[in-house]
């Protein structure tokens, strides 16, 4: 039977993810809107979202944190086209953004000394054969596999590469160890529910350190240019960004941070997130026809959760066909008003991907659940 409870909030798209519980326009009220981002109020709002970001996060002493143009793939590149060149390349992917960072390297810097580390949907590579002595690029959170890296303990605390980790959908969801990353990138629009087009940064003293040694032979874009001089430009890391920011974007950023302090800061948004993965974990374990898409439970995501269809019925059908039946899945709570956007992502296999992040109620999971099975019972009819 169709279910009778829906979600109070069906927002679980895994970007731009859902906004935080009681979000309304009013949290933007105070937003500095015709103001020079260069005024100090306006600065100091700024500055705001970089201190506040580093605290909950608890980054090390000697990191910087700043804001980048382009979200986060702006980020990514800006990390690749000012740091990479100096030593060999190691690229580890497993899904559709890793191998888009993957493509850049090789084909856009086109650099030789790389090394690929690569694994199917659901799947890690064995990070043991990575040499830590070379750059390593990853993404800590597959965000269009649902598998995650379940700890860092293949980085050695004395490596002599830099390891720059694409850790958008894992920040403030996940307990990452910066002492073994370099550079760390993300975008507001995950975790924390914010707005689209602005990206972070976070460098290492030892990233610093490169970015003031050495020079790319290539010409470098000016919103990628993190040094002048040879040396660092600070303001980017105080809230003097490389190019207009958006003031709306800036205060919808403020209040998302404002609420997760208030909430606990960083313990509660994780456990917020493993609780969602958890009413979905016992979901999967007593339903028939779901499973999740990462093959070992300890790489399982807890924000971008993304399952696969297993009923034979379905398994038989190939494969544009099992995308039809996913789709219309998604299609049909779509226009119940049950669940929006979780269908999975274009390149990956076809399936569901249920963003299971800090600003998603665990209730809404709950009430969306039984809903996927009554879809699933429609969509063999």
């Amino acid at each position: 039977m169709k279910p009778s409870t829906k979600p109070n909030r069906p927002f679980f798209s895994s970007g731009p993810c859902s906004k935080r519980p009681g979000w309304s326009l009013d949290a933007l009220n105070d937003a500095l809107v015709g103001r020079s981002h260069r005024a100090k109020p306006a600065k100091a709002r700024i500055e705001e979202v970089i201190d506040k970001s580093a605290s909950i996060l608890g980054l090390p002493e000697g990191y910087v944190c700043g804001i980048v143009p382009a979200s986060d793939t702006g980020a990514v590149e800006m990390a690749m086209w000012s740091l990479l060149g100096e030593r060999g390349v190691e690229m580890c992917a497993w899904e559709s953004f890793g191998s888009g960072w993957v493509s850049d390297v090789l084909k856009q810097l086109k650099l030789d000394n790389v090394t690929k580390h690569e694994a199917d949907y659901g799947l890690l590579p064995d990070f043991s054969k990575v040499n830590c002595d070379n750059d390593v690029v990853f993404t800590y959170n597959g965000t269009t596999s649902g598998v995650k890296v379940p700890n860092l303990n293949w980085i050695p605390a004395d490596r002599k590469g830099l390891t720059i980790c694409d850790a958008t959908s894992a920040v403030f969801a996940m307990d990452l160890d910066y002492s073994k990353l370099d550079v760390v990138t993300w975008s507001w629009q995950k975790v924390m529910g914010g707005e689209g087009a602005h990206g972070m940064i976070v460098l290492s003293p030892r990233a610093i350190e490169r970015l003031e040694s050495y020079t790319p032979a290539w010409p470098m874009p000016k919103i990628f240019r993190m040094t002048k001089g040879g040396k660092l430009i600070s303001g980017i890391f105080s809230g003097a960004t490389i190019n207009t920011v958006s003031m709306l974007c800036i205060e919808d950023a403020v209040d998302g941070l404002r609420w997760a302090e208030s909430i606990g800061g960083l313990p509660t948004l994780i456990a917020r997130s493993e609780a969602n993965l958890k009413a979905i974990a016992d979901w999967v374990a007593k339903t028939d026809w779901i499973d999740f898409l990462a093959q070992d439970p300890s790489t399982i995501s807890n924000t971008s959760i993304c399952l696969k269809i297993t009923a034979d019925w379905y398994q038989a059908l190939p494969a544009d066909e099992q995308a039809a039946k996913a789709k219309q899945l998604v299609n049909l709570l779509d226009q119940e008003g049950v669940g929006y956007d979780f269908g999975s992502y274009r390149d990956a296999p076809a399936g569901l991907r249920i963003w299971g992040g800090a600003t998603v109620d665990t209730a809404d999971i709950e009430a969306l659940l039984p809903w996927l099975d009554w879809a699933f019972a429609e969509i063999q009819k």
